[in-house]
């Protein structure tokens, strides 16, 4: 058996100049030190990649159950656990009497694994509260790389500076692996977007201290300088560790991707060469690691990688620059280590690195400007005033058509007045601070454009009540397909209109919805469908987009239009084919805001024409009369339960009938959670499938106020109605079923056209003559029914009426 005798110092990589060692070591102990070490580093990469994922996943648990983002202390926990079980046995061999190489990588995993559990410390932040966690991240990376330089000696050969072509070729090398988020990604707000620099040139210069001056000359041939060996191996281990760096660096979402950063450590494996002092040099590392991370941290926002944005939205997008910067990354590695890893090598002059680098520098330019997504696009504060309209002196007791516009009159008046008087003080100290701002009047409220100083400002004042987040999604590389089906149209009547007995209303009574304008308030509605062409109200104020400003009705996803023709379809899919629609977008790739929300609802009780002034522009005479509502807005929206309590109570007074869906949380009780389905003045409708029960996604009460929902339910699982580009195809949920009351609402003021704007007098006919579903539970103290008052009936209802008044057929 060979002996081989090696004399070395004891850690080359961070204690030049320690005292001598000589180790024997066999050929077959040194195999086996090197299998263990790959073996740990395979632990390494799995650890790591489960606890990430396990978070993620977890949190979206969380998200999908409740609408509120999860709490950061499980993700926490995960890291802290995967970081033990990954540091442990990096730990060992970092201890153990084995090769140099292997004891370097165990010191430079284990550093790695205390970074992880160090970065993912700001997970504790709430992701709504970006900047907050980037300013964390950063003091955490800077605390951490501060101790890892603490025991150095003050004569460190590593402290030097780096040489000129190295920080070039790392600079460039960096702006290489950006160009997948320059082209796929978006930032977010002026402050997010410094703040993420500030992280992100922390974690590089943490990432330089574990991967300190002097670490590649481990794993560096001196008897024969070049070669791939250098790059293969150190760049292995540096590998590891950056996977260990970037996993903590990011919430849970973004963090996914970070690891791919990995890559990156063959690229500095492959630099070492151009540096002139190979033991020094900690600036490349620092650069290129630090434009690296730059990438997820500010080209994506935390929040929006969620699975309640589908296809290919950003988490789509977010996996392919992921890959994207994988390839970019093995690709770099590859060229470098080709132009600078051969053997006599010359070393390129400053001015030529520095050359090439600012050749990238402007493509990279040309890539965020050319086919990215330019320009800062941050979220909103939506900030409600303490003092609120009082609209107690407005007479409800005005029905009728006539009746019911002077109402809206009066609470249109009313609310203007109010909120011009008291939003004075705010516009004027917002105008003073150059923020820019919208103001709105069916909520006393303002949406402002400012990050976490105008936040603390505005809580201060005392004529605020709540500064909420208003969040706006980040624009997309390319659009979003909507959604259409592959069925027919209804060859005779669908199963849900025969179900609550809006056939019988038309076929036998004659009454199709006419004269009644429904509101729809949702993706959009494509208006050239044959189901919604005839029956869009036209004119300039009815369709409002005030997310992409189309000014001619257009569906950006499929569910407002299958929505809105299960109320009004001409094709056969709608309770009331003769009513007329107005429409508004208020949900953007799935998600709103408090703001978008309210735009809708406030441009219902006083449309403007494309263009105009909401404050001045707006005619309450072209109010519709009915409002269906299938969307809530939940915690990671922005709203809070009582949001929109003083729109609907104002939209209420004014005699306009909302009716939403009660949310597909069910079928546990206390799952009706999010507004405006809570508030007593809206109709809240579960959902029905084929067979007459309650379906088990649809949510039930009781509401957190303790109040009783769902108010009715209607067929909602396996809806056949109208899809963009005159397709038709089958969705399930509550929000399938509130336009169904919705339109029943419309055949009944239709039919009775003394009752338009007579809310109490609608909503007793409507559940005192809803069909009892079969028993199910009763939930809370309130023993609140899963069904509430029943399945509604269109027919009932309106004969109900008719034998309780001597009044002649109404319009048809």
């Amino acid at each position: 058996m060979r002996i081989e005798v090696a004399i070395y110092p004891a850690d080359m990589a961070s204690h030049p100049g320690s005292p001598l060692w000589i180790r024997v070591l066999t050929p077959q102990r040194r195999f086996w030190a090197v299998v263990s070490a790959i073996c740990v580093a395979v632990w390494i990469i799995g650890v790591t990649r489960r606890s990430l994922v396990t978070a993620w996943q977890a949190g979206q648990d969380v998200l999908a159950a409740t609408g509120h983002q999860p709490d950061g202390r499980p993700a926490v926990v995960l890291a802290g656990t995967a970081a033990l079980l990954a540091g442990l046995p990096a730990l060992l061999l970092a201890v153990l009497p084995v090769h140099p190489t292997v004891r370097a990588a165990g010191r430079a995993w284990a550093l790695g694994a205390a970074a992880y559990t160090l970065l993912s410390v700001a997970r504790l932040v709430p992701v709504s509260r970006h900047e907050a966690y980037l300013a964390v991240l950063a003091v955490l990376a800077l605390s951490g790389g501060l101790l890892l330089r603490l025991p150095r000696r003050r004569r460190d050969p590593g402290r030097a500076g780096a040489d000129v072509p190295a920080l070039a070729a790392a600079g460039g090398g960096g702006l290489v692996s950006l160009m997948p988020w320059l082209w796929l990604g978006a930032l977010g707000g002026l402050l997010e977007t410094v703040l993420a620099a500030v992280a992100a040139a922390a974690i590089g210069w943490l990432a330089a201290g574990i991967l300190s001056p002097g670490f590649f000359a481990v794993y560096a041939d001196r008897r024969r300088p070049g070669g791939a060996r250098p790059v293969l191996a150190g760049g292995a281990v540096a590998g590891v560790t950056l996977a260990l760096v970037a996993g903590g660096a990011g919430q849970p979402g973004p963090a996914l991707v970070s690891p791919a950063l990995a890559i990156a450590g063959f690229t500095l494996a492959a630099l070492q060469p151009l540096l002139s002092r190979p033991a020094t040099g900690s600036a490349p590392t620092a650069l290129l690691i630090g434009i690296a991370v730059f990438g997820p941290l500010a080209f994506l926002g935390p929040e929006e990688v969620t699975v309640m944005l589908h296809g290919r939205d950003v988490p789509y997008w977010t996996q392919v620059a992921g890959v994207a910067t994988l390839g970019v990354g093995a690709s770099l590695g590859l060229g470098y280590g080709l132009l600078f890893g051969r053997r006599r090598t010359r070393r390129p002059s400053g001015r030529l690195a520095a050359g090439c680098a600012g050749v990238v520098l402007i493509v990279a330019g040309a890539v965020h400007l050319g086919p990215g997504q330019p320009g800062l696009h941050g979220d909103r504060l939506f900030v409600v005033l303490t003092e609120q309209a009082d609209l107690s002196g407005v007479d409800t007791r005005r029905t009728g058509q006539a009746g019911r516009d002077a109402r809206v009159r009066e609470v249109h008046r009313i609310l203007l007045a109010h909120a011009e008087r008291t939003q004075v003080d705010l516009r004027a100290a917002l105008d003073r601070g150059h923020v820019r701002y919208t103001s709105y009047y069916l909520v006393n409220a303002i949406e402002v454009d400012g990050g976490p100083a105008v936040r603390a400002w505005l809580r201060r004042r005392g004529d605020v009540a709540a500064v909420l987040d208003s969040p706006r999604p980040r624009p997309l590389p390319a659009t979003i397909p909507v959604e259409t089906g592959a069925e027919s149209a209804p060859a005779g009547t669908p199963w849900d209109i025969a179900a609550i007995g809006a056939d019988r209303v038309a076929r036998e009574l004659g009454v199709t919805g006419a004269g009644i304008v429904i509101g729809a308030s949702d993706s959009g509605a494509d208006g050239g469908h044959p189901a919604l062409a005839d029956g869009f109200r036209g004119g300039r104020d009815s369709w409002y987009d005030p997310w992409n400003h189309a000014t001619t009705p257009v569906d950006h996803g499929g569910h407002g239009t299958h929505t809105l023709a299960s109320a009004v379809g001409r094709t056969g899919t709608g309770v009331a084919p003769g009513a007329r629609w107005a429409g508004c977008v208020n949900l953007h790739r799935n998600l709103g805001s408090p703001a978008r929300y309210l735009d809708c609802l406030q441009f219902m009780l006083a449309p403007f024409p494309a263009g105009g002034d909401r404050f001045t522009d707006g005619n309450p005479a072209r109010a519709p009369h009915v409002l269906t509502i299938s969307w809530g807005c939940p915690a990671v929206e922005g709203c809070e339960a009582d949001t929109f309590a003083d729109a609907t109570a104002a939209l209420a007074t004014a005699g306009i009938m909302l009716v939403a869906s009660a949310g597909n949380t069910g079928p546990a009780c206390g799952t009706v959670t999010d507004p405006p389905a809570l508030y007593p003045d809206v109709v809240t409708v579960g959902a029905t499938d084929e067979s007459g029960t309650v379906a088990a996604f649809s949510s039930r009460g009781p509401t957190s106020a303790g109040r009783a929902k769902p108010d009715l339910v209607a067929p909602g699982a396996e809806v056949l109605s109208a899809l963009p580009g005159g397709t038709y195809g089958t969705m399930s949920g509550t929000s399938m079923a509130a336009p169904h009351v919705a339109g029943v609402v419309a055949l009944l003021w239709s039919a009775a056209p003394d009752l338009i704007g007579d809310l109490p007098a609608t909503r007793s006919l409507l559940t005192s003559t809803a069909t009892a579903v079969p028993a199910e539970p009763t939930c809370g103290a309130t023993s609140a029914p899963a069904a509430g008052a029943g399945q509604v009936d269109a027919y009932a209802a309106v004969m109900a009426y008719r034998r309780s008044t001597t009044a002649g057929p109404g319009r048809g």
